[in-house]
């Protein structure tokens, strides 16, 4: 089947490509730099025609607050209007494990809007809420360090390669729509302060790692459970120190 990746040149998109390709797929990638801009519409058209499923997973350049809400609402509302003139039976998008939880956020807030404008759009739709990805790890710390310190709440924690969530999005998006959400994530679930005191050691990172319930994540207090998922999950199988391993001997 014809399947547009919308964001298909990302980290997740790229190894979605990859993969529906391998599995006889026709995988469109479609970005800025492809020709097709969700944000205004431009060459949307022409790369959905003969499209079976579409699949998001594009991300706002900025993080901004208001930034954020306008791309998620803006270029889900062109792609979804797309999806229906080109008769895509199938949406699928990937989303955050915890968007409910932190409303507050901004970035949260603007994925929660974009899950609402998909659950009603009449397109059927399949979500899927990864948590964070191996890949992102590092950019975690960077955001949670002032003054050399790296200040992590003590709340649960359970990130996953993104290659494993690529897969679970494969399988999604060539399945029956699940008019509903699936959520992914990594096979260890762990205390945040102590992942990111044992992963900067795995660096030779010489920040200091401290414990600290009041500490934000991106702007907000996350709970003891906001991070990770509910009953019912699909796990990856790759931990967070064999990827580590994985990448060095590979030269990443």
């Amino acid at each position: 089947m014809k399947v547009v990746v919308v964001g298909g040149t990302g980290l997740i998109g790229s190894k979605l490509v990859t993969k529906l390709g391998g599995r006889g797929h026709e995988a469109v990638a479609a970005a800025p730099n492809t020709g097709v801009n969700t944000l205004t519409g431009e060459g949307l058209a022409e790369v959905l025609a003969g499209a079976q499923v579409v699949v998001d997973v594009s991300n706002s350049p900025s993080f901004e607050p208001a930034a954020v809400m306008d791309f998620f609402v803006t270029s889900t509302r062109n792609l979804l209007a797309a999806e229906a003139a080109a008769g895509v039976g199938h949406h699928v998008a990937v989303s955050v494990v915890g968007t409910e939880r932190m409303p507050e956020n901004g970035y949260f807030a603007a994925k929660i809007a974009q899950e609402r404008l998909i659950e009603t759009s009449g397109v059927p739709f399949s979500l899927v809420h990864a948590t964070q990805f191996f890949e992102f790890v590092r950019s975690i710390a960077d955001e949670a360090t002032a003054e050399g310190k790296t200040r992590i709440a003590p709340v649960r924690f359970q990130p996953i390669a993104g290659d494993e969530v690529a897969q679970a999005v494969g399988r999604v998006s060539v399945g029956t729509p699940l008019n509903g959400r699936l959520e992914v994530a990594g096979p260890e679930q762990v205390r945040m302060d102590e992942f990111f005191r044992e992963a900067l050691a795995a660096w030779g990172d010489a920040r200091e790692v401290v414990t600290d319930p009041r500490a934000r994540y991106f702007g907000s207090v996350p709970g003891e459970r906001t991070l990770v998922p509910g009953e019912g999950a699909v796990l990856g199988k790759v931990r967070y120190r064999d990827w580590l391993d994985q990448n060095a001997a590979a030269g990443h």
